[in-house]
Formats: C-alpha cells, sequence, structure tokens
C-alpha cells in the first residue's frame, strides 16, 4: 500500500501507477490536455481499482454515447478488483459507476461520502461539483468545497474551486478575491480563470475582462481543447458586449471552430452559443450554422444535459437540420419518459417545451417561443450548465418578446438586466426603445442617451486593445 501526493492510500504497489494517478489529478484540476497520463496507471498495474475508475471518468467526461461503451469495461475490472480496495476506493468506483448509470444523484452522494471521511480527496470533489454544476445544485458546488477547504489550504487549486461555487451563489466580491487569491498562488490555474471571468462577465466589467483573460490566454494552449475554446468564448462576451462583432467572429473563426475538435459536444456547444448570441445582436454569422450543423448527427439520441440539448436542437433548425432536429425531439421526449425518477420532472416539464420554444425562434416563430419558453425560464437551472451559459435563454425569451411587441413583459425583464449589469449599450438601447413604445419618453431620451456614450467610450477601448 502507497499513498499519493495527497497522502491517501492507494492499493497497488507500483509507484508509477501512483505517478500517474497523481498527474492525473493535476491534470483534472487545471483542465489541461494530457489527462489521458491515467492510462499509464493502468499498464503499471492493470488490477488497480482506482486507476481503472479514473479511465472510466476520463472517458465519462468526454461525454456522449462512445464515452460511455468505452468506459464500461474498465469500470468492470474495478468491480472485479474491490475487494482489494480499500473504503475509499470502493467509494469512488461507485461513484463512477453511478455516473456510468446516468445516476447523477446516487454518484453525488457517494462523493459526498468520500469528503466525509477522506477531505483530502479533491479528484472526487472535483467530480462531485461537475455533477452539482450538471445538476443546476449551485449551493451543492459551493458546499462542497467549502467542506474540504480547510484541510486543503495548502493546495492552490481549491481556491478556484472554492470561487467558482462562490460565484454560482452570486457571491461576487468573495468569488472574485478567493479566484486572484488562486491566480497568484498558480499563474497557469485555468480553473481559476474561468471563475473570474464569471465574475468580471457578470458584473459588466468589460475591459478589465479582457485585459485580465488576454494577459493570462498564453497558459491555455496547455488547456484542454474544449477547456480552450471555452476560455476563448468567456473573451468573447466581452467582445460582444462592447459591440466588437469583428473580433468576436474573429475568435469564433481562430479559437473557437477554428480549433475545435469538431465532434466533441462541448466545443461544439462553444460554437453553437457564440454564433446564437451574435445572431441576437443582428449579426450575419454566413454559413457557419451549416458548416456546424453537419457536426451533431451523433447528439441526437444522447442527452447528456437537457441545457445541451436545447442549444444542439436550435442549431440543428438554423442549420437546415429540420429532419434532425425532430428527430432529436422525438427522441427527447422518449427519453423524458424512461429517465430516473428524480429527473423527469427536469426533462418532461422543463427540458421539453424549453426545446419547443428554441425550436420556434429557429423558425422566427416567436409567439410560440415565448409561449413555450415563458412558463419554464425560472426553473432552467435544473437542466444543468452555469448561470451566465443560461443567460442565452432569456436573450432569446426577451428577443421574442420585442420582436412581437410585448413591450410590457420585455420592459421587466431589460430592468431586471439594467439592475445587474447598466453599462452594456445593447441593454440600454434596448430599454430606450421599449420606453419609447410605452411613452415613456424621458426615460427613453436618458436610456438612449447612455447607450451612445457606452458605445463611443467602447469604440474607443477598441482602438487600443
Amino acid at each position: 500500500m502507497v499513498k499519493d501526493s495527497f497522502g491517501l492510500e492507494i492499493t497497488t504497489d507500483s509507484s508509477v501507477a501512483v505517478d500517474a494517478i497523481n498527474s492525473f489529478a493535476d491534470q483534472l484540476f487545471s483542465v489541461g490536455n494530457d489527462a489521458q497520463v491515467i492510462f499509464k496507471a493502468i499498464e503499471a498495474d492493470p488490477a488497480c481499482a482506482i486507476a481503472n475508475a479514473q479511465v472510466a471518468a476520463f472517458y465519462l467526461f468526454a461525454g456522449g454515447s462512445l464515452g460511455l461503451t468505452q468506459a464500461a469495461s474498465y469500470l468492470n475490472v474495478a468491480k472485479a478488483n474491490l475487494k482489494r480496495a480499500n473504503e475509499r476506493e470502493q467509494l469512488y468506483v461507485a461513484a463512477i459507476e453511478a455516473w456510468a448509470n446516468r445516476d447523477i444523484q446516487q454518484a453525488i452522494a457517494h462523493h459526498e461520502a468520500i469528503t466525509d471521511s477522506y477531505p483530502r480527496d479533491l479528484a472526487s470533489v472535483h467530480v462531485a461539483q461537475y455533477h452539482y454544476r450538471n445538476s443546476g445544485n449551485s449551493q451543492g458546488l459551493l458546499r462542497i468545497a467549502e467542506k474540504v477547504f480547510a484541510a486543503n489550504q495548502d493546495n492552490p487549486y481549491i481556491y478556484g474551486m472554492l470561487a467558482f461555487g462562490l460565484e454560482e451563489c452570486h457571491r461576487i466580491p468573495e468569488a472574485e478575491t478567493y479566484a486572484r487569491l488562486a491566480i497568484a498562488l498558480k499563474r497557469d490555474n485555468r480553473w481559476a480563470h474561468h471563475a473570474i471571468a464569471h465574475v468580471l462577465e457578470t458584473s459588466g466589467r468589460l475591459e478589465e475582462g479582457i485585459s485580465l483573460m488576454e494577459s493570462l490566454s498564453d497558459t491555455w494552449e496547455s488547456g484542454s481543447s474544449a477547456f480552450y475554446g471555452h476560455l476563448w468564448w468567456h473573451t468573447s462576451l466581452y467582445y460582444l458586449d462592447i459591440e466588437n462583432f469583428a473580433k468576436v467572429l474573429e475568435i469564433y473563426d481562430t479559437r473557437i471552430w477554428g480549433r475545435a475538435k469538431k465532434d466533441s459536444g462541448r466545443e461544439q456547444i462553444n460554437a453553437i452559443a457564440l454564433l446564437l448570441r451574435l445572431e441576437l445582436r443582428g449579426v450575419d454569422v454566413g454559413s457557419r450554422w451549416q458548416e456546424l450543423a453537419g457536426y451533431l448527427q451523433p447528439r441526437l439520441q444522447e442527452h447528456i444535459l437537457a441545457f445541451l440539448d436545447l442549444q444542439y436542437i436550435y442549431a440543428l433548425v438554423r442549420g437546415g437540420k429540420e429532419d434532425w432536429a425532430g428527430e432529436m425531439l422525438e427522441s427527447m421526449q422518449r427519453h423524458a419518459e424512461k429517465v430516473l425518477p428524480y429527473a423527469r420532472r427536469t426533462w418532461a416539464e422543463i427540458g421539453v417545451p424549453a426545446a419547443k420554444g428554441m425550436i420556434a425562434h429557429a423558425r422566427g416563430d416567436w409567439n410560440k417561443a415565448i409561449a413555450q419558453l415563458e412558463p419554464v425560464l425560472p426553473e432552467l437551472q435544473s437542466t444543468g450548465g452555469s448561470h451566465a451559459q443560461r443567460d442565452l435563454f432569456e436573450q432569446i425569451y426577451l428577443d421574442a418578446l420585442i420582436r412581437q411587441r410585448q413591450y410590457h413583459k420585455a420592459l421587466n425583464v431589460l430592468e431586471k438586466r439594467q439592475a445587474a449589469r447598466n453599462k452594456i449599450p445593447v441593454i440600454q438601447r434596448e430599454l430606450a426603445n421599449t420606453y419609447s413604445q410605452l411613452g415613456r419618453t424621458d426615460e427613453a431620451h436618458q436610456a438612449s442617451q447612455l447607450a451612445l456614450e457606452l458605445s463611443q467610450h467602447y469604440q474607443k477601448v477598441e482602438q487600443t486593445v
């Protein structure tokens, strides 16, 4: 029995296997591009239960039905060697098996049990946070990081884990403090970069966001391909809000879709989420939808997260794949009937209606988009994703309201958005138009003036960026 870099016992006699397990943990925390290092562990000790479970996790992180298939054989080996594994390893194997069975509730329970007894197991915390995020459970995301924080203050990665949980719970100043501390301790702490990107975007600090993210972007080359694209996606949101659309398209073409592994669902989502936001701003994206949609056929039956499906199905319609979109919607409805009971409502009563709303918007049927999206918007958190990602659905709903001239409802949305981020030109411009349509002339003039001042300010910024 030997110990890993956290002082946790590993059931193996191979120091090579332990080194690989340590390296894999570092790759998880840093969202690195060498997670396949875990295969060295099972080459050194094919019977090591936790190494086999971590290989299964490697495939499950990739998502999709192929990942489930690839994970299965390694999980079988892990389970075959459970009798010689210790308690922590047995819990970890059970957690990964539950994940493979799509019983995320049970997987989280196992990870929580691990952290109760083994708070130094940050690899388990990392997977648990992944599940909490994909379940829309912001409190769980934060709570599990807080639970193990005292035992791991020597590790720079815990500060980024805590920062993201704080941000998702709207504790923005604390999130910023811990994210900056994480980066000070380890400059290439990409998860902390991600946390502070959320902080600055949520706060509407656009110039600061551009400056900070681009100053760190050299470290993203060592990140996983999907996360490299995701960090540039976050950076593009700042450019989108200062209305430098040419720069956003350049990032899309050179940093996101241009560098993507185009069969990767996570990288497809980076692209879809940016194209959709560009179109909502009135930008002509050319043939980019058609190019992207051609890669989405493997997504039709997967249903990993409703949050993902809502974006895939929109892209299918915009990319001219109406038959695939219809097939996907039917498959979503079947999936909603057979998922585990705890997830049934999310899929049947939230995900499927939202998908119908997304299809309607993509087709230009504004009334139907409003009718389908309005009842479920307050509950979309359960479909997964982060606050910043799910904001897209509110933007789509708002766009439909304005196009359908439902200005009283639009005003409610816009005033809430303006209260959170009052230095965004498009928000002020839409406020001005809505106030004007409602006969509130003075408020329309004030919002119009602020929109103009902000646009002029950001045009000057563009010249210096």
